[in-house]
């Protein structure tokens, strides 16, 4: 049966999402990209500051020595909590020692993308805890124009990973998403479109040189939608193209360019179509122009007909999409019409899923589940014999060299998740599994040395513990004007609130 847990949802329902939430609801941009982060804020926590202390210490001990990016997160994730800590009373000459500490971090980054997402969570930070402005942009320093530069510095087809060849520039459009996200975050969007480059039109632009649709539809979504949020929509729509339109059109194209996405473990051909048809529904949910749901076909349905195709498994990742796409497209009474039987059977697959089978597939199954749950309201759907069953899956992943070697990416998902529904010390204390081995303490433990073998796995970890670090900034912490004046016009649950 498991033990009893006490778990605390931040939300009770869909309504309650902020716009933040709303746009960046699924962990993958969070724990992959490093947008987001710090979402549901609470209060400081004295003891979750410790154990975010004390993992960064196992982290340094075993991988910064060669490892700048896990360094840099180590020190942000430092400066985050003395900021957040009622106790400390930080001065600005405090502050900017730490700041540059932290860039002096950053800047070692070899790798001009991860230089500049780095960058981005650095400036997205700063504005959720309130900085000073001048300490990143003043007379002598011109952080967020530092930022702009390294996208000149991304070449394409340099991620690592199955799927080298297929991506193109999805790097380089990756982190147009970031740094106009973040200076818009930071209230300089104007930045942007002055100083004789238009930094939208270029992103834009780059969606061309990324051929695998499956890449181009789910990057151009969030491309799309930092667009619409920052509120130059005629970009997208009123030049001499119409993006979303082309990026539709080019979904419908799969069977003819035949560039399917490789995955770690085989899926099937519906999830690779509904993958990148529900981030774009949730980008045209953004634009607040329902025609987009019916060029060229019915989208919804088709969405309604490739869920239903998927594997019970793969549902459990694309569920979560699903429901807040439709939630924000204001279809969700239209297009589930039982909505607790839905969320229950999709929420009830984890008695059918071992999380230690493999490290994505079912591995991250879990705390989309807990994610999903958690959103809807339906937590009571999450009990202790779940929670302990993904807390204690982590061992499995020795079952091969590709699982043990990518286990921060299922440990970083349940760690994020855990954490929102206040049952981190599920992974932060000792357990039997584990030799009486904290479970991160474990995960951290068995790393190869510098993180060489996990490579950017590695940084998930970092983007978790950063995340859980900017939740402690307080739970009266308002969301960026950027994300308060924005309205989702075809579902506007917070349209009194816009200004």
């Amino acid at each position: 049966m498991g033990i009893a847990v006490n778990i605390a949802s931040p939300v009770r329902s869909l309504d309650d999402l902020s716009n933040e939430s709303r746009m960046i609801a699924t962990p993958w941009s969070r724990m992959v990209r490093g947008l987001g982060l710090g979402q549901y804020p609470i209060g400081y926590d004295g003891a979750v500051a410790a154990e975010i202390r004390q993992a960064f210490a196992l982290l340094e001990a075993k991988v910064t020595a060669s490892n700048s990016y896990t360094l840099f997160s180590s020190r942000l994730a430092g400066l985050i909590l003395e900021v957040a800590d009622p106790a400390t009373r930080l001065d600005r000459r405090d502050v900017e020692r730490a700041l540059a500490s932290v860039l002096d971090a950053l800047r070692r980054e070899g790798n001009p993308y991860w230089r500049l997402m780095s960058g981005c969570i650095l400036l997205d930070a700063a504005s959720k805890l309130g900085l000073d402005k001048s300490l990143l942009f003043n007379d002598e320093l011109d952080f967020p124009g530092e930022v702009l530069a390294m996208l000149d510095e991304i070449q394409p087809n340099q991620i690592p990973d199955e799927n080298k060849g297929r991506h193109g520039d999805y790097e380089k459009l990756s982190a147009y998403s970031a740094a106009l996200l973040v200076l818009g975050q930071y209230d300089m969007q104007n930045r942007l479109l002055s100083g004789g480059r238009n930094y939208i039109r270029e992103a834009l632009s780059v969606l061309d040189r990324v051929p695998s649709p499956f890449f181009r539809g789910r990057g151009g979504a969030m491309l799309f939608s930092v667009i619409l949020l920052l509120g130059q929509d005629s970009e997208i729509f009123d030049g001499d193209r119409d993006y979303m339109k082309d990026v539709l059109d080019y979904l419908d194209r799969a069977d003819e360019l035949n560039m399917p996405p490789a995955f770690p473990q085989p899926m099937s051909e519906a999830f690779v179509r509904i993958y990148p048809l529900l981030t774009m529904l949730n980008a045209i949910a953004m634009s607040g122009r329902d025609g987009y749901l019916n060029h060229g076909k019915d989208r919804l349905a088709e969405a309604g007909r490739l869920l239903a195709e998927i594997t019970p498994v793969e549902r459990t990742h694309m569920g979560l999409y699903y429901i807040v796409a439709l939630h924000n497209l204001g279809r969700l009474k239209t297009e589930i019409l039982d909505f607790d039987t839905f969320v229950s059977e999709i929420v009830g697959q984890w008695r059918y899923i071992d999380p230690g089978e493999n490290f994505f597939l079912h591995g991250i199954s879990y705390s989309y589940l807990i994610e999903t749950a958690m959103v809807t309201g339906r937590l009571d759907l999450i009990g202790g014999e779940m929670l302990e069953k993904l807390a204690d899956a982590f061992v499995d992943l020795d079952r091969s060299d590709m699982d043990s070697a990518n286990r921060p990416y299922p440990f970083s998902y349940a760690l994020n998740m855990m954490a929102e529904i206040g049952v981190a010390d599920l992974l932060f204390k000792p357990r039997a599994r584990y030799q009486g081995m904290a479970p991160i303490a474990w995960v951290i433990d068995k790393l190869s040395d510098g993180g060489a073998r996990e490579g950017n796995r590695l940084y998930m970890l970092d983007h978790t513990l950063i995340s859980i670090a900017l939740r402690l900034s307080g739970e009266v912490r308002c969301e960026s004007a950027l994300f308060r004046r924005f309205c989702f016009r075809l579902s506007p649950i917070h349209a009194g609130e816009a200004v």
